[in-house]
């Protein structure tokens, strides 16, 4: 138990109160995957055995449920709720955070860390397709227990659920969001209750809490062993969400969360399940809606469909997230960020994203057909993001924490064992449906390698034709060149050299503003700036002036809002005497190319769909300016 968790009876009542809302909020977003998962988790894993047993036996059962006690507590409570929710940046969490946190300890961008960071993101993107899938799926296939004339609509429903789901996200979720948290509060008490249930009338199933049975069955069935352990691991997905939430919960809430509630739920009812199993071997089949009367199977197939879409809401939220991270660290094209909330910070609604993920889950559900032949696709992806994690971590331990190198990888090299013999198991399954996280991990991973590399081509063939700023402020000043009133705002990426677009402007209209702004946009290693270091600015001279804006990577970039913060340095900013000059690339192949022919021509379809630059920091249309330039990539 951890030390916040200890502390908790002897808090102030306030802070207690706002512990607990804060836990109810948490149960209600971060534990909606994981706690879907008895859904199918113990089923798959049973079937696995089943297979080749042909039959299942009471060893098999208690060799499944250990396998699944064990990897509650060693992956979920100690790797992430001990350690790996230490390594907070700022308090924020997830891949492309830790990813931050990593180059900030280090001091530089490495290479082969950003890659580790991109297959991570790949990895969730793969992760992110499956989850609503298998989980609305799972929760639609109960009804079949209630009639089997059910049973030809359990893929139409799960579709048309899903696709509702999608088409709701433009509206936001503010609205609903207050009733995810009791309603995970339902369905865990609800998991306890029938677990509970079946367990008071076997509890010789408890013998599996010995780590004996799991290692004894994966000792003695070989490469049966390890395919089982693969579906075993159904049991943990979903757990890499305790720490990609963790900004916004906290800690405190999402431990105490796991501790007294959700982990309890989750034993008791997988206990449950088995005992189920051991007394009626038939049981297997639908082990979780089973443990309940019959009555109770429709109002359970309802509440589980509520649970699988909640579960679902929180990855599609998580992609959005995740997205504008790696936009704003330079790693994906811009795209279109809607804010649909005023009031909640970071509920956003990106409509390309959406509708991808909406296209990859609808073909899943049509090409797998049920929950039971979506497992085998199901785990390769989070147990990749996993062994990531893990890797990442241990770099943080030694860099950020100052651990000794010896302490930190001999802390984390277990739990890296551990992943990486789930992921090998999990590998198992790649010809049975593993493929589709890797090919999704995969596709990403292309997009974000031709962006960075057609990108830096580009600005590598504009700095071929460089003026040093400073240089041509003294040009200026020794020529007589026409001046208009107001204020001209260039945007680059390197505030010493002279913008693409000033360069146009001086060369077409031979004229140049009373006021001219050089502004670059950088994006800070920790999730938010604060606004006393939003805005930095340098007077060049009385025409000229160099300013700087930070944005947090979690953050949205605002760039009226901010050159307001410039008052404060001294120069009084009027949105409406104020031209914003931006420079528009158009591309097209170079006779000697960089890149071969196909990734040139995926680039520039990226760069083509890509939002403008006015539209993603939020300059009003009416007040810019676009030149076109062309590269050769």
């Amino acid at each position: 138990m951890t030390a916040e968790a200890t502390s908790l009876p002897t808090l102030p009542a306030h802070r207690q109160a706002g512990l607990l809302a804060g836990a109810l909020s948490a149960i209600g977003v971060v534990y909606g995957d994981i706690g879907t998962s008895p859904l199918y988790a113990f089923r798959e894993a049973l079937a696995a055995t089943g297979a080749r047993h042909g039959g299942i036996t009471g060893p098999d059962v208690l060799g499944v449920l250990s396998m699944i006690t064990w990897a509650l507590i060693i992956v979920v409570t100690l790797k992430y709720v001990v350690i790996v929710m230490r390594a907070d940046n700022d308090g924020e969490g997830g891949t492309f955070s830790l990813l931050a946190l990593v180059q900030r300890a280090m001091g530089h961008r490495h290479k082969g860390v950003l890659l580790l960071g991109m297959i991570g993101a790949g990895l969730f993107y793969g992760d992110a397709a499956i989850t609503p899938a298998i989980s609305v799926l799972s929760a639609i296939e109960g009804l079949s227990l209630v009639t089997p004339a059910f049973t030809p609509f359990i893929v139409p429903i799960a579709i048309a659920i899903i696709l509702v789901l999608f088409l709701v996200q433009s509206r936001g979720t503010a609205a609903v969001a207050g009733l995810f948290g009791p309603v995970m509060l339902v369905w865990f008490l609800v998991l306890l209750a029938g677990g509970a249930a079946s367990l008071v009338r076997h509890p010789t199933v408890l013998v599996a809490l010995n780590p004996f049975h799991a290692l004894d069955f994966i000792v003695h069935n070989g490469t049966l062993g390890l395919i089982v352990l693969g579906a075993a691991f159904l049991a943990v997905t979903g757990a890499e969400a305790l720490y990609a939430d963790m900004g916004h919960f906290g800690k405190r809430p999402i431990r105490a969360s796991w501790i007294f509630l959700v982990f309890p739920a989750l034993l008791v009812n997988y206990y449950g399940q088995g005992a189920l199993v051991l007394t009626d071997e038939g049981a297997a089949e639908h082990p979780f809606y089973l443990l309940y009367p019959e009555w109770a199977v429709l109002p359970l197939v309802v509440l589980a469909a509520c649970a699988t879409v909640i579960a679902s809401q929180a990855v599609i939220s998580g992609a959005y997230s995740l997205t504008q991270q790696g936009i704003q660290l330079r790693l994906m094209p811009r795209l279109r960020i809607r804010v649909t909330s005023e009031v909640t910070q970071g509920q956003i609604y990106m409509p390309e994203v959406n509708f991808w993920l909406m296209v990859g889950v609808v073909l899943l559900v049509l090409l797998f057909g049920s929950s039971s032949a979506l497992a085998s696709a199901y785990g390769i992806s989070v147990t990749g993001d996993m062994v990531i994690t893990t890797l990442l971590t241990m770099i943080v331990a030694h860099c950020h924490w100052r651990l000794p190198l010896w302490l930190a990888v001999g802390m984390m090299l277990p739990f890296l064992a551990l992943d990486l013999v789930f992921f090998g198991s999990n590998m198992m399954k790649i010809l049975a449906g593993g493929y589709v996280p890797l090919a999704i991990a995969a596709f990403l991973l292309l997009v974000m390698w031709t962006w960075q590399r057609g990108t830096a081509i580009a600005m590598a063939q504009e700095r071929d034709s460089d003026v040093p700023l400073g240089s041509l402020v003294r040009q200026l000043e020794s020529k007589s060149i026409a001046r208009v009133p107001g204020t001209a705002v260039y945007l680059t990426s390197t505030p010493d050299i002279t913008p693409v677009a000033l360069m146009h402007t001086l060369k077409h209209f031979k004229a140049i503003h009373e006021q001219n702004v050089i502004l670059t946009m950088h994006t800070a290693d920790i999730p938010r700036v604060p606004l006393d270091e939003r805005v930095t600015m340098e007077v060049v001279d009385e025409r000229f002036r160099r300013v700087k804006m930070t944005f947090g990577y979690a953050e949205e970039p605002d760039v009226p809002q901010a050159l307001l913060l410039c008052r404060k340095l001294g120069w009084k900013f009027d949105i409406m005497s104020t031209s914003f000059i931006l420079s528009r690339r158009s591309f097209r192949l170079a006779t000697r190319r960089k890149m071969p022919h196909w990734q040139s021509l995926l680039y520039f379809y990226l760069a083509r769909n890509a939002t403008s630059a006015s539209d993603y920091f939020r300059i009003p249309a009416s007040r810019v300016v676009e030149l076109g330039t062309q590269v050769n990539v």
